[in-house]
């Protein structure tokens, strides 16, 4: 035990020394223990956690198909899994007519002027490029029923899922801040007097924090280099009231530094998973349920230095 001791810095998202030590301290073995029972964590392969959530995407549309029922979706950053998706969909020619898919947020710039679907680097570009132009012309929904959060659609988005009966699932994964979507700790646009106020507010235009942006210029999109000058600095992002409306929600947890051990993210889903629920972990509110909320093996395993690691070999 060390007798240097300090705080945390206060520009940190979380800064409840005791808290974080108490999450820092679970072991692989007790991520999975929650006590509530909608709240469910699982442990998976690193090799089968992006197999596992294509699959998920495609039965549930499948199912929507079969069963001809609407199905109502938020989906996070359209990323190449997406084409996958696609694939099986035009391989098993399942019929999306009763599709609705809405991003949970998008880029925006320091004014606010919410990135249009051109931008290369944007969400709605990337579900029409990695998803829906991808599908054959006779599987697709119509094009009305893929929507990208806007300047335009901004203050009516959580309306239009509600006039659609709701959400059925929301997608998504943890920030390092802690953030799900881009609701993010102490962002000046979602400041509450209390949690149940908090809980309640919707989409907004937000100011993205430095470890958003860290984590950003991490990105593939945006060339894994450290470049922050090429992040966009605000974004539009649906808000905590959207993201417990859904009648589920799945999250998705496996971000690592290319494939090494590397992650910011072990942290923050201990953070999200077995702190408080609280408007300082923004994530924290998906252990309200019902969850299910998967875990990659490199994520779950045990916080600890290692001394035999030098990032200058």
């Amino acid at each position: 035990m060390s007798d240097f001791k300090y705080g945390i810095s206060q520009y940190v998202p979380y800064t409840d020394k005791r808290v974080c030590e108490k999450v820092r301290s679970i072991k692989r073995e007790d991520i999975c223990k929650h006590p509530n029972p909608d709240f469910h964590i699982r442990v998976v392969k690193d090799d089968e956690i992006a197999a596992m959530r294509i699959q998920d995407i495609f039965n549930r549309i499948k199912a929507s198909d079969d069963e001809n029922k609407r199905l109502v979706m938020i989906l996070p950053q359209p990323h190449p899994q997406y084409i996958k998706v696609a694939e099986l969909i035009n391989k098993h020619r399942v019929n999306c007519r009763n599709l609705y898919t809405f991003n949970m947020d998008e880029w925006a710039d320091e004014d606010g002027n919410v990135a249009p679907e051109t931008y290369p680097n944007g969400f709605m570009f990337a579900m029409l490029n990695n998803f829906y132009n991808r599908l054959d012309k006779d599987l697709k929904p119509p094009r009305k029923q893929i929507n990208g959060i806007n300047n335009k659609n901004l203050k009516d988005y959580s309306k239009m899922m509600a006039d659609l009966g709701g959400v059925d699932v929301c997608d998504g994964g943890i920030g390092w801040s802690g953030h799900v979507a881009f609701i993010e700790p102490n962002a000046p646009e979602f400041t509450s007097k209390n949690l149940d106020e908090w809980k309640s507010l919707g989409p907004r235009i937000v100011t993205l924090t430095p470890f958003t942006i860290a984590q950003s210029c991490l990105d593939p999109d945006f060339g894994m280099s450290g470049d922050w000058a090429n992040i966009p600095p605000k974004a539009a992002t649906i808000g905590p009231a959207d993201i417990l409306g859904a009648r589920l929600r799945n999250s998705w947890n496996h971000f690592t530094i290319g494939s090494t051990n590397v992650s910011w993210q072990r942290l923050s889903v201990r953070l999200a998973v077995h702190g408080p629920v609280s408007m300082q972990c923004p994530a924290s509110i998906l252990q309200i349920g019902p969850t299910n909320l998967y875990i990659s093996e490199k994520i779950a395993a045990n916080i600890e230095p290692d001394k035999e690691i030098s990032f200058y070999s």
